[in-house]
């Protein structure tokens, strides 16, 4: 397979969006990876450091339809989906609503009740919504962007299990550097102008890119190091709820992609311990008092990565 598509690809999109987006090209770089893997991407972070910005700059980028979704108390679950209308024909019709789109901003998704975030559950794992016992697919590609503040602020609503678990990694976006900052206050965009954003690529190449993205070769050494990674956070203490096998899948698809972005037609294990906390940290429940004590979720991840031997990989054979 000529992996050069995908690097060209990361590194295009990566150029493109730091125009607007300064100093966090690693975090834009994760964005190409998820991608090309074909999830959902979840940012958790504090108001004013740029999700929205670089959704709307990622869509942008890669030509496709865009659509955002402010979820607030009052928002319903026809709101996000769409319901039957009476038309001036008297026959009911589906009125499509924003999630029929290409790239998804969910902005503040954990503003809403589970009753309305669970609206989403359908769309992100089959792509499709069904209203009055009618399906209806969703645009190819399709992609969720959501954006969460931390739960500590004030008319938040923790986000159900299944919903944390539809989303394949779950990135944060951090301070600006002091440089940074001096040069993001300095340019046109801190206004939301995207003008300085230029499309890289179209929908037909991210959909090739990721119908491409399971040639990449993964040893059976590969495949069960993420097996056991998964399953070590079932059984370790102060762990609830470890990681799925959904989580597995994810994580292995990323590290796939990230071999690919990275200019190498097979997976190393350090494919897979580089995406491990982005991946899978956000799928675990932690019990009460580990969490009293000031466990994190990024903890447990690390401690499993610690404790797992490292399988050594080379590459497929010639």
């Amino acid at each position: 397979m000529d992996v050069s598509r995908f690097s060209e690809f990361r590194k295009k999109l990566v150029e493109s969006v730091s125009k607007v987006i300064v100093g966090k090209d690693d975090v834009i770089g994760l964005v190409a990876c998820d991608l090309v893997a074909g999830g959902h991407i979840l940012f958790e972070d504090f108001p004013g450091l740029g999700k929205t910005t670089l959704a709307k700059a990622v869509a942008k980028a890669i030509g496709c339809e865009f659509k955002r979704i402010q979820f607030t108390a009052d928002l319903l679950p026809a709101d996000v989906t769409g319901t039957f209308v009476l038309d001036e024909k008297k026959a009911f019709r589906f009125l499509q609503g924003p999630v029929f789109t290409q790239v998804l901003l969910a902005d503040e998704i954990n503003r809403s009740p589970p009753k309305t975030q669970s609206a989403l559950l359908e769309a992100m794992q089959e792509r499709q919504v069904t209203a009055e016992n009618q399906t209806f697919k969703l645009p190819e590609p399709f992609v969720v962007f959501g954006t969460q503040n931390p739960i500590e602020y004030e008319g938040t609503y923790p986000l159900p299990e299944a919903q944390m678990d539809r989303f394949a990694m779950r990135l944060k976006m951090g301070y600006p550097s002091s440089k940074d900052e001096a040069a993001i206050l300095g340019m046109p965009a801190a206004s939301g102008d995207l003008g300085q954003v230029y499309k890289v690529t179209g929908a037909s190449e991210i959909l090739a890119l990721q119908s491409s993205v399971d040639s990449v070769f993964a040893d059976d050494s590969v495949r069960d190091y993420v097996v056991r990674v998964a399953s070590a956070t079932r059984s370790l203490p102060g762990v609830d709820v470890g990681v799925s096998p959904r989580g597995a899948i994810h994580l292995f698809r990323l590290s796939k992609a990230r071999a690919a972005c990275s200019g190498r037609d097979y997976v190393t294990p350090d494919d897979v311990k580089e995406l491990a906390v982005p991946a899978l940290a956000h799928r675990l429940t932690l019990a009460v008092d580990y969490q009293l004590k000031g466990v994190t979720q990024q903890a447990i991840i690390e401690q499993a990565l610690k404790e797992l031997p490292v399988p050594k990989v080379i590459g497929p054979a010639e």
